[in-house]
């Protein structure tokens, strides 16, 4: 189970200021098995309704009577009285009756003291179609994406590298040997990815063959999901933004790239709706001259990112490549990859209670271009973050970020073991040598997780001063 979303879950059951809970994500990101697992580890009774196995609920819903409603409900879920004495109601594919998302204010006002969790895949797509008060300020969420590299690694029981990468501080030496199963590990994830049954079906029968039926099955399931809510013109420019995201991602997005013969206005329509339902990321480019980063951000120009980098590589082909030449060789869009990986992990770190949100950097000019793959905060730190396919590369443009917003510590993910280390540069600016002097935390790809914990142990106990 995922840790932080499993504490999120903790914390709000224990809340005396608990509000329904919507939990947001893709669809067959886990989100019930995450619900089910919950109940399970606090032993409480869980009360569960899958609303597209009874989508004549509708009515009693319509009624707004929560009364009626939960003596409906007990009777389909069997487990006796509906009450949040040691248990909860779990109402899941609540966009197949939207009405049910209106009732979960009422459900607030009226039973304040039973715990009422919802999940929902294209709960935007719902939305776009019907009128209804949606319940603002009486209700929470929590956003889950695809299953983590290290919860992947827990699953596959890699207890004894997982304790290395939680412990990992950098003063100590990183042995190799873990490295390098590590960087194997990581490998194999690019192309199983992080949805839950992909990775299962790999534990079970070790299998690639497998794995990418499980992501085609997915894929397709997405496909049908969107000609439920969508027009036929609609539909064709989700299928054409869905298809183009995953051979673009980490690009500047650019609307006639998709189809130059689409006007922007109808393809940003498709863009924003495949966001809002988690199934693609933006990273937005901003200033990144103060906090908070959403203050100076720019969305029209942005990178696109797909949900998970197993579905990624499958829609870009990868499964009629050999296992021995991917082995022997590196994906096409190596680059594009890493950036995918660190991408879609660093959307859900730090809080899950708001809508995942990336920010880069860009600068275009006649002097040249810079460009950061993503900028974070960390702490009151603004901080520049490089991706890397390689164990090495260029450092100009952390530079020039470095020059012209006076950051102390930038971070690079690659493929080597960790290290921090001064750098000082002379760069060339405008016909002017300028010194450039920063401290650089490389990271291996494989520990984006840690980054927050190695960040705030290390560097900031070092800038404290």
């Amino acid at each position: 189970m995922d840790r932080i979303a499993e504490k999120r879950l903790a914390d709000w059951l224990d809340s005396s200021y608990r509000k329904p809970l919507i939990i947001r994500g893709a669809r067959q990101v886990g989100k019930s098995t995450l619900v089910r697992q919950f109940a399970d580890h606090k032993k409480l009774t869980l009360h569960e309704v899958n609303l597209e196995r009874h989508p004549t609920l509708v009515e009693v819903f319509k009624t707004q009577d929560t009364g009626k409603i939960l003596l409906e409900l007990e009777f389909i879920c069997g487990k006796g009285p509906i009450s949040g004495k040691d248990g909860f109601l779990f109402l899941d594919e609540i966009q197949a009756v939207p009405i049910a998302i209106q009732t979960l204010r009422y459900f607030y006002e009226d039973h304040p003291d039973l715990p009422v969790i919802s999940a929902g895949s294209l709960l935007e797509f719902t939305m776009s179609k019907h009128s209804f008060s949606m319940p603002v300020g009486r209700v929470e969420y929590l956003y889950l994406g695809p299953v983590t590299f290290e919860e992947t690694l827990a699953a596959m029981e890699k207890r004894i590298l997982l304790d290395l990468l939680r412990n990992y501080h950098l003063h100590e030496v990183f042995p190799q040997s873990a490295h390098d199963q590590l960087l194997e590990l990581q490998r194999i994830w690019l192309l199983v990815g992080g949805m839950p049954e992909a990775i299962q079906r790999f534990i079970d029968i070790n299998a690639l063959d497998a794995v990418f039926d499980v992501h085609a099955s997915i894929i397709e399931t997405y496909k049908d999901d969107f000609a439920k809510y969508a027009t036929q013109a609609d539909l064709l420019r989700l299928h054409k933004v869905f298809n183009y995201v995953p051979m673009a991602a980490g690009e500047k997005f650019k609307y006639v790239r998709v189809d130059p013969e689409e006007q922007s206005r109808e393809l940003r329509k498709a863009v924003d709706l495949l966001e809002k339902a988690q199934i693609i990321m933006k990273a937005c480019h901003t200033d990144a001259s103060g906090l908070p980063l959403g203050a100076t951000i720019n969305r029209r120009i942005f990178k696109p990112f797909f949900l998970d980098c197993g579905l990624m590589n499958t829609i870009c082909g990868v499964q009629w490549i050999s296992l021995n030449e991917l082995k022997r060789k590196s994906f096409v869009n190596k680059g594009h990859v890493a950036e995918q990986f660190i991408a879609q992990h660093l959307a859900y770190i730090g809080k899950n209670n708001v809508s995942p949100f990336l920010t880069y950097w860009l600068r275009e000019g006649r002097a040249g271009n810079a460009e950061i793959d993503f900028i974070i905060q960390l702490g009151q730190a603004i901080v520049p973050v490089e991706v890397k396919a390689g164990k090495s590369g260029s450092l100009k443009s952390l530079q020039q970020f470095v020059n012209q917003k006076k950051a102390r510590v930038g971070v690079r993910f690659d493929l080597s073991i960790p290290s921090y280390q001064h750098v000082s540069h002379a760069l060339s600016q405008g016909g002017e040598s300028v010194q450039v002097e920063f401290d650089l935390l490389s990271l291996p790809l494989y520990m984006i997780e840690e980054l927050p914990r190695i960040f705030a142990g290390v560097v900031t106990k070092e800038h404290s001063v």
